[in-house]
């Protein structure tokens, strides 16, 4: 089983993303989705989180090998960061979602000299404005952002044209369509749930999907 598939199936066994098109779960935004991801829930299954970031660390090496130093996104991607870099003997760091007001109302912690070659570990992209908004806050600090990790995409256009605009290179281990692949090799869902769920992440905001 390739890496993507592999994370895709830890995912749906821990319930890291859950499906249920017959019972959407309801975003922030109002938008009814079958899809809920909590990638947090990794960090409590002592089997998944081996997979993940052994994972991630294996993608930092092979894609980004001039990499100097690792900084998670705030929250959900400090942990993932933190062991990662662990494994990979590197330090790391993490971007606040802003300054502490404060201290010394730092926004990045960790020491970050001018110039180093960073890679971004997130644990999700799905319109990816607060990935950019980390990368941005790194290279106003000096960095060289190389680009991003992250354990999950649901590959939204949206999130693709902005990571494109700002120049931002992400490489995810597992994405959308290859857990809905596994979803149905596993039987989680139907080929029928697996079409609803394809209809929705076209487009999100059309709850056309749900009579599908």
């Amino acid at each position: 089983m390739d890496t993507a598939k592999k994370v895709a199936s830890e995912l749906l066994e821990i319930k890291a993303v859950f499906l249920n098109p017959a019972d959407p779960f309801t975003w922030a935004s109002g938008i009814k989705s079958p899809i809920y991801c909590d990638n947090r829930l990794i960090l409590t299954s002592p089997k998944a989180r081996k997979v993940v970031e052994e994972a991630i660390a294996k993608t930092v090496k092979e894609k980004f090998p001039e990499a100097e130093v690792l900084m998670g996104t705030s929250t959900a991607g400090i942990a993932h960061a933190a062991i990662a870099a662990w494994l990979l003997d590197m330090p790391m760091g993490y971007v606040r979602g802003g300054n502490k007001d404060h201290g010394r109302q730092n926004r990045i912690e960790g020491r970050l000299e001018p110039g180093q070659k960073v890679v971004v570990i997130e644990d999700l992209i799905s319109t990816a404005g607060s990935c950019i908004e980390v990368v941005e806050a790194l290279r106003e600090a000096g960095a060289d952002v190389l680009g991003v990790v992250s354990i999950f995409t649901y590959g939204m256009k949206k999130g693709l044209v902005r990571l494109a605009a700002a120049d931002v290179t992400n490489y995810s281990l597992s994405n959308f369509d290859t857990l809905c692949q596994v979803a149905v090799e596993q039987k989680y869902i139907s080929p029928l749930e697996e079409l609803k769920l394809k209809k929705f992440m076209s487009n999100p905001s059309d709850e056309s999907w749900m009579q599908a």
